[in-house]
């Protein structure tokens, strides 16, 4: 992959303590970064103001300091982006790519939630706006793990929300103005956020901006098969030892065993990973997280 100039992120909501996902997360984005030799950054994604976590953002902040997962550029809040956001949101409604919608879940629940045209009769004081997603609009791209991809988006997600009917903006127009924004050239995140990409992409061609590479790492499962969460009790991200979180998400990401003398520090610990970081053993299939504990870590 081109690797040129290469800035990365990553890019938590404030909703609790970061979990084993998000250290996943957090550790791969910053090793490929690192390994390109590129700069890596941190965004709070603190849009949604029904879910964050009163201190939060702060002591996340804290876990990734004490983890060794320090940003190469200050924090970009999204809190601070509403301005720009706006204007983006009013490029689209002016150039007809976005229209007001009243539509609730409830009524498009006929339509299996998917939003092709407006079902409501009035409009409602503050309707939300969605992108006009046009019929035969498929979008593919290559993942730099998972390989080719494709989603017809006008079938599998129709219109979608930019402005939500409560006032906040949603995740699909504030996350493409800030990658666009700083310069993210690519974009490592977990698997679970694959099925917003298309969508992603489809709305940068609609406001001219810059598409990054994508990678999305495996998922992390429990012993039902679920996603792990952040309540997860096996391994909670203790900030007074974070050597054992550290070490087993390294070995979720593939990676080979490391020397004594690199698991003694976060920062010995994250040198000698850099040392030995190979990206073509990152897996590309969701991981159970029995099988990552043992003697080996």
């Amino acid at each position: 992959m081109d690797t040129s100039h290469y800035r990365g992120r990553f890019a938590p909501s404030p909703t609790g303590p970061l979990h084993f996902g998000s250290l996943l997360a957090a550790l791969g984005s910053w090793l490929l970064a690192r390994h390109a030799g590129g700069r890596w950054l941190v965004r709070i994604e603190d849009v949604d103001r029904g879910r964050e976590v009163a201190g939060a953002a702060r002591d996340q902040l804290d876990t990734l300091a004490a983890f060794g997962l320090h940003p190469d550029e200050p924090v970009l809040w999204q809190s601070s982006r509403g301005e720009r956001y706006r204007e983006l949101l009013q490029r689209l409604l002016h150039q007809g790519l976005a229209f007001e919608c009243s539509c609730s879940r409830s009524e498009l629940a006929a339509a299996g939630g998917i939003h092709h045209r407006c079902v409501v009769a009035a409009p409602r004081p503050r309707p939300a706006v969605r992108l006009k997603v046009a019929a035969g609009a498929v979008l593919a791209f290559d993942d730099l793990l998972r390989g080719p991809q494709r989603q017809d988006v006008h079938a599998e997600v129709g219109d979608f929300v930019l402005l939500r009917a409560d006032g906040c903006w949603a995740y699909q127009l504030a996350v493409v103005a800030d990658d666009a924004d700083q310069g993210i050239t690519h974009v490592v995140r977990g698997a679970d956020l694959l099925d917003s990409t298309a969508r992603q992409i489809l709305l940068q061609r609609a406001l001219g901006l810059p598409t990054p590479r994508y990678l999305h790492l495996p998922l992390v499962l429990d012993a039902d098969g679920h996603k792990l969460s952040k309540s997860m009790a096996a391994l909670p991200l203790d900030r007074g030892d974070p050597l054992p979180a550290l070490a087993l998400a390294w070995k979720a990401l593939g990676q080979p065993a490391l020397p004594a003398a690199g698991r003694r520090t976060p920062d010995a610990m994250l040198h000698a990973m850099l040392q030995r970081f190979d990206p073509a053993r990152l897996p590309r299939c969701n991981i159970a997280f029995a099988s990552l504990r043992g003697p080996n870590l």
